[in-house]
């Protein structure tokens, strides 16, 4: 446990790390703005796709999670309009008064504390919130609730491929990152080089496999509480497999799955901490890199 601890410790100090933040930025700030033009140039497609999907759910469950659907949104604007304000006027004061490492630091702690603060606004008023907009979809006729819920289920369908795009691009880097990790860290060894191939291979399938999963799935999500299980559970697995493949590759010259399995507490508890990431709009992108360093700083300790 003790192991686990030190390298989710270790993990949130280096990705507030100049670094870190790098590849974290450079990576997220493209992958986001490739799937907002997709999303952009195939909009009607993937909102007349979600309207299919729609119509074989009951119009009361349709409107009682378009409500939650709603509010979330809501609660997503106003993280990021909050995020906007404070650069827009302090900004500028800011990069005067720090340094570049510490500006790129305060990015995401006014990121998670944006969250933060509308997420105590929602635990005390999100259930009136909620029932204010169970009484607006009631007023509006079936079409209108469709087409509402149906644009949601289009973002939902973008910010997951942002995030599946995040891991591969995260694994795929995963070298040159952790062996800048090593570099200031662990000066006695050297990152294992010899499984970028198959890592990236596993990688492909990992993703492939919960694109399905995902697809399966997404009945599930028109059910309260158990939405937010399923869709935690699905992050979870991706992360679990794709990240613990990457973090043993670069740690030892022969990777055993089954000797990873062994360590599967350690990996579930570093795939959940990375996965709630996922939760905070803007600090998401920070999630796989988080992961990776946190495990190959677990696998690195344990094989020492």
């Amino acid at each position: 446990m003790k192991d686990v601890m030190n390298a989710i410790i270790f993990g949130f100090k280096e990705i507030l790390t100049w670094n870190t933040m790098k590849y974290a930025l450079m990576s997220g700030i493209v992958i986001t703005v490739l799937w907002i033009g997709i999303g952009y140039m195939l909009w009607d497609p993937i909102v007349s796709l979600s309207s299919r999907i729609l119509e074989l759910v009951p119009f009361s469950m349709v409107r009682a999670n378009g409500a939650w659907m709603l509010s979330s949104f809501l609660w997503f604007q106003l993280v990021l309009l909050t995020f906007a304000l404070v650069f827009a006027f302090f900004g500028n004061l800011v990069l005067k008064s720090v340094s570049e490492e510490k500006y790129t630091s305060f990015s995401v702690l006014v990121a998670l504390g944006s969250a933060i603060i509308w997420g105590i606004v929602w635990f005390f008023k999100g259930n009136y919130i909620y029932h204010e907009f169970l009484k607006l979809l009631t007023w509006l006729p079936f079409e209108t609730i469709e087409k509402s819920i149906a644009f949601f289920i289009g973002f939902y369908f973008l910010y997951n491929a942002i995030i599946v795009t995040m891991v591969f691009v995260t694994s795929l880097f995963s070298e040159p990152l952790i062996a800048s990790v090593e570099k200031r860290h662990f000066k006695e060894d050297e990152v294992v080089r010899d499984h970028i191939f198959s890592s990236v291979g596993y990688t492909i399938r990992d993703s492939l496999i919960f694109i399905i999963a995902s697809l399966v799935a997404f009945p599930l999500l028109f059910i309260p509480v158990l939405n937010i299980a399923v869709q935690l559970v699905l992050w979870i697995w991706l992360i679990k497999d794709t990240v613990s493949y990457d973090a043993a590759a670069l740690t030892y010259e022969k990777v055993n799955t089954d000797e990873i399995k062994q360590h599967r507490f350690a990996i579930w508890l570093i795939a959940t901490m990375t996965t709630l990431f996922n939760f905070i709009p803007v600090f998401n992108i920070f999630g796989p890199f988080f992961g990776e360093i946190s495990m190959f700083h677990y696998f690195k300790n344990i094989k020492k």
